[in-house]
């Protein structure tokens, strides 16, 4: 069977570990090659490394999505390794857990330059590069809390809620050149992000998933890989919620 994405190249942020590392893996599986933006230099080569010792083609290239200069090299790295980017996943994210009085404005304007500015830049870098690849499909990975409150984490539901909006004003704008956004919104993923939460909250959190537990990287990537795919080829302005349950009660 062809992979589901054969012959497209991806560039997919925070995928040193945990869930981007879980899309770049399934990415290459399906055939695609994949660029791999992080700031964690050694594990991110590391993943590329052990994807070309099996037989797939993926490269790494340090990405702080905050920075402009970045982003334009990890574009053109996509570009002059593998000749076009035809997906963009925008995965990498913070998730401090203070409220409203607790969060000081340093503490904000770094959780809105990670978690929405970096979404913007990666969308206003990939998509030239998409429309001369002809079209391409970016999956922006939102949050349950971008859709409901929790009494916490103040900017994190801020920014993951700008995140939902500006996907869909930007999979109107460029719907006519072919290039689909749509937002994915997990619930809780077993990962480093969920390490802040205390054992009793993290407890807490588990049990708030109809379905008992968290998901895994996989669960979220599954996902992901449909919307990158042409099988969601009339996907767009989309909201992905994969969450166990949890905003169904």
């Amino acid at each position: 069977m062809p992979g589901r994405l054969n012959g497209k190249v991806a560039l997919i942020t925070g995928a040193a570990r945990g869930q981007g590392e879980a899309e770049a893996r399934l990415f290459v599986a399906e055939g695609a090659k994949v660029v791999l933006g992080d700031i964690l230099v050694e594990l991110g080569q590391q993943v590329a490394a052990d994807l070309c010792a099996q037989g797939g083609q993926a490269t790494f290239v340090k990405l702080d999505v905050t920075q402009e200069e970045d982003w334009q090299r990890a574009v053109e790295t996509a570009v002059q390794t593998y000749g076009k980017l035809d997906i963009l996943v925008n995965n990498a994210g913070i998730f401090p857990t203070e409220g409203v009085e607790a969060t000081d404005l340093a503490l904000w304007n770094r959780v809105i330059a990670v978690n929405q500015t970096g979404v913007w830049l990666g969308m206003k870098y990939a998509i030239p590069a998409m429309r001369q690849a002809g079209g391409g499909s970016i999956v922006n990975i939102s949050s349950i809390a971008g859709l409901i409150g929790s009494g916490m984490a103040t900017a994190y539901h801020g920014a993951k809620g700008a995140v939902r909006l500006i996907t869909k004003t930007a999979a109107v704008e460029y719907a006519k050149e072919g290039i689909r956004i749509n937002s994915v919104h997990p619930g809780g993923v077993e990962t480093e992000m969920l390490r802040v939460l205390s054992e009793e909250g993290r407890r807490a959190a588990m049990l708030a998933h109809p379905l008992g537990r968290f998901a895994t990287p996989q669960d979220i990537a599954y996902g992901v890989l449909y919307l990158a795919s042409d099988e969601a080829s009339f996907v767009t302005g989309a909201e992905l919620v994969i969450d166990g349950g949890y905003t169904a009660q």
